[in-house]
């Protein structure tokens, strides 16, 4: 799709290119017919006060042709005025095809940073970085469900104490709604939004596919972020996608490696 955007950016920014010298032309050649035009004109009216006959008809005729110019010159200046506007708005759609592109990029990196380790506290690491870099959160926690006390609870923080963060029951309050609908949560306010533990800014869930393992929760913006972007809201569920997957993968490593360590303990003490 954004290949496509790009195709039509280029395409139109070289129709409009063609549109700027043709127009650049034409007004050219209406100014020196123009001048022609006035200069027969101005020899006409010298030729009258002269005493010389002057034809009525040609002097009506050089004026009319005269104001159907300046006519036409207005409407290509209003058509020149016109595609520069619309110029500049595929620039502008040009240029957030290249921030999307960018972030985009990024988000392709983060990515592979992601699925390059099983170890669980590197990947909630990378994640965090993620948070801070792409997305522009200052405050946020990552939690995760235990299924089998069907609570959520802070496994990592950023500019906030683990602590500080309570426990939330599953289908309760807007952490726990997120985590059992796996439906997106955003403040209908950046503006006036005051910190609540229970009630983030932004509440995200980390699912694969439809089973939810945790949730995202934003308290606080960087300074620069005044708002989410377009291209934000799709970083969101990628990266929630992804770092659900990098989690779930990482905690059945550190599982397996547990499971293996305890088993390779008995069978030293058999051996012995």
């Amino acid at each position: 799709m954004q290949k496509d955007d790009e195709r039509l950016v280029h395409s139109r920014g070289e129709e409009f290119l063609q549109v700027f010298k043709k127009g650049a032309e034409f007004t050219q050649e209406l100014l020196r017919e123009n001048e022609r035009l006035r200069f027969r004109l101005l020899e006409l009216e010298k030729s009258q006060m002269s005493g010389e006959p002057a034809p009525a008809a040609e002097l009506k005729k050089l004026n009319e042709r005269i104001a159907d110019l300046e006519q036409e010159k207005q409407e290509i200046l209003d058509r020149i005025k016109h595609v520069e506007e619309e110029n500049q708005d595929f620039a502008a759609r040009y240029l957030e095809i290249e921030d999307e592109n960018n972030n985009l990029a990024n988000l392709y990196i983060a990515s592979y940073q992601l699925h390059s380790t099983l170890d669980f506290k590197e990947v909630l690491q990378i994640i965090t970085e993620i948070i801070i870099n792409l997305i522009g959160a200052e405050e946020f926690a990552i939690m995760l469900l235990d299924e089998k006390s069907d609570e959520l609870q802070a496994v990592s923080t950023e500019g906030i104490e683990r602590s500080e963060i309570p426990s939330f029951r599953l289908g309760k309050g807007i952490i726990g709604s997120v985590a059992q609908s796996g439906e997106n949560h955003f403040a209908s306010d950046f503006d006036s939004y005051e910190r609540d533990f229970s009630a983030p800014m932004v509440c995200i869930p980390l699912k694969i596919k439809e089973h939810v393992i945790g949730v995202l929760a934003i308290y606080k913006l960087l300074m620069q972020k005044k708002e989410f972007a377009a291209v934000d809201y799709e970083l969101f569920t990628l990266l929630a996608g992804h770092a659900a997957t990098a989690i779930f993968s990482s905690r059945l490593y550190s599982d397996s490696e547990r499971k293996l360590s305890t088993i390779q303990g008995f069978i030293d003490l058999l051996t012995k």
